[in-house]
């Protein structure tokens, strides 16, 4: 979960995919999330027979409780983006409205399950290591330690990369999905409008201009009969 879902927070990071459609993008994005979704699912089951088969009590510890959390938010929040920015029924401007809770949303689900693996690969040393204990330190502990550093390192900087402007998709590369096939992306007409009222500004002036050329000209030409 933690690796599939950070490939598909950052897929629209990636400055060698900016050049590729947006709907391929929103594919690729949605099937990767089903695919984490998939693997959270199967690991649950997997945890859960498996508690079942030790007697091991079920949904005791903080461990549990965060990640069974994560997990339900991430369903709703991968159902909700399929409904909404995938299938082309939801109206533009509820897409707009739920694009900024979605990325938040989908952050911070990314940071719950980091935290909820830390949390785990503790509790499992604390259960495994008995001769030496975990206190003591032995090379497990060090090992198990030194991987729950790199994860952590690893959620911060997906989510720098998924927090700074300058790795945004380009906003001309966005415009590119919202044009309609042999129309003009959005702003394109206006800017054609704004070009096209300049010109006639601009032939307005140069009409003017000549008038008030010519009327000099008759001036002139009446002033040198008048000195004749």
């Amino acid at each position: 979960l933690v690796s599939v879902l950070s490939s598909a927070i950052i897929v629209y990071r990636l400055p060698w995919t900016w050049k590729c459609s947006k709907l391929l993008m929103k594919f690729i994005h949605a099937g990767l999330n089903t695919i984490a979704m998939i693997l959270a699912i199967v690991s649950m089951v997997a945890v859960f027979e498996y508690h079942n088969a030790r007697n091991i009590p079920n949904m005791y510890s903080l461990h549990s409780w965060i990640g069974l959390t994560a997990v339900v938010f991430y369903s709703l929040q991968l159902f909700l983006g399929f409904a909404v920015f995938l299938l082309p029924f939801a109206p533009v401007p509820l897409r707009a409205a739920l694009m900024p809770i979605h990325v938040y949303s989908g952050l911070t689900i990314f940071a719950t399950v980091i935290a909820t693996a830390l949390m785990g690969i503790t509790e499992k040393l604390i259960f495994s290591l008995k001769n030496p204990a975990y206190s003591a330190s032995p090379p497990e502990a060090t090992f198990v330690n030194c991987l729950g550093l790199l994860l952590v390192i690893f959620g911060a900087l997906i989510l720098w990369m998924a927090s700074r402007s300058h790795w945004k998709r380009p906003p001309e590369e966005n415009a590119k999905v919202l044009r309609p096939i042999g129309g003009t992306p959005e702003g394109a007409e206006a800017e054609s409008t704004m070009t096209d009222g300049s010109n006639a500004d601009k032939s307005d002036l140069r009409i003017n201009s000549e008038a008030a050329r010519k009327q000099n000209l008759k001036l002139d030409e009446a002033g040198q009969r008048s000195t004749m």
